[in-house]
């Protein structure tokens, strides 16, 4: 009787199999690894680029604003909030300006360059810039004896402690609102920073008081709006681009975008032709007219190549359309 023979693999076989499969599962492997390094880099730039989109934008939406108010530049300031000198949000050049930079060798006049959360880092531009805000609302009457504007109707959006700027033809004047009740706006001396004196009258005297009657219907009164643009380490250690603004009569710090570890703001002036950093403006901010932005941003680490970071290099040119003349 004829019986078949069967044979299986040999062993030489299998270790020939086995290697093979281990090649192809090491080469779908690293192909998997690949992709997910692309994916992760590809997905970390597009948050680092809208992030830094919308930071771009809001900051720019500020620049084009600077310097931009009801009033004449012509007219004399009256700035009775105590103290103005000793803030960078209630300088009277600052305001007159709209717009005020630094280089990143010059620090804050109130705040010097640290490592810290929210610390300005050194090696890093910033700006300062200076508005006010709509809704403009018409003044209907100003008794300066109770030291109370009033305006055209209760919707008007301001509230106590807010710091404002009411102008006529003739004079302009810069408080903090002490009291709101519907149309009528009070600016006595209570409230934090607060008023020195009611009396909005130039030149300021803040023991005997100048009073001037602001005339009606030609003034109108605005919220002012100031706000710092800057770079400093976060909570996490991370470099990001910082915000300061002015709300209601003090300070908010807040993150805007993780990532930013360098900014470089130059300056176009009226007339030139070339963009020149904060030390060669000086004092002529009044004559700024472009602010040219560029910033070096970076994803999480070891979202680029060889374990490093994924960065990019971004610039934007922003013109100021309100100055005033």
């Amino acid at each position: 009787m004829q019986t078949n023979k069967q044979s299986g693999f040999s062993l030489v076989e299998l270790m020939i199999a086995l290697l093979l499969g281990t090649l192809i599962i090491a080469a779908a492997g690293g192909i998997f690894i690949a992709n997910r390094q692309t994916f992760r880099s590809t997905d970390n730039l597009g948050r680092v680029q809208e992030g830094m989109r919308t930071s771009f934008e809001l900051m720019a939406r500020d620049i084009r604003e600077a310097a931009g108010n009801p009033c004449s530049n012509a007219v004399p300031l009256a700035n009775v909030i105590n103290n103005p000198g000793s803030r960078w949000w209630t300088s009277m050049q600052n305001w007159g300006a709209g717009i005020n930079g630094y280089t990143g060798a010059e620090a804050f006049a109130d705040a010097g360059f640290g490592t810290g959360t929210a610390q300005r880092l050194a090696g890093t531009s910033a700006i300062e810039l200076f508005a006010t805000e709509t809704p403009v609302r018409m003044v209907t009457a100003h008794a300066p004896a109770s030291a109370t504007f009033t305006l055209s109707g209760a919707d008007h959006g301001f509230a106590a402690g807010d710091i404002a700027l009411a102008c006529s033809p003739r004079q302009a004047a810069m408080f903090q609102i002490s009291s709101v009740s519907g149309a009528d706006i009070g600016h006595g001396v209570a409230g934090t920073p607060g008023n020195c004196t009611a009396a909005l009258g130039v030149p300021v005297n803040c023991a005997s008081g100048m009073s001037y009657a602001f005339s009606t219907p030609n003034t109108v009164m605005a919220r002012m709006h100031a706000v710092r643009w800057y770079v400093a380490n976060n909570a996490a250690g991370r470099p990001a681009l910082y915000q300061q603004r002015l709300a209601n009569g003090a300070v908010v710090t807040q993150e805007v975008v993780e990532g930013v570890r360098a900014l470089a703001l130059t300056y176009l002036m009226r007339g030139g032709n070339s963009y020149v950093d904060a030390a060669a403006v000086g004092a002529a901010w009044d004559q700024v007219v472009s602010v040219n932005i560029r910033a070096e941003v970076e994803g999480e680490a070891n979202s680029g190549g060889a374990g490093t970071a994924l960065a990019r290099n971004v610039e934007y040119v922003v013109s100021l359309r309100n100055r005033n003349p």
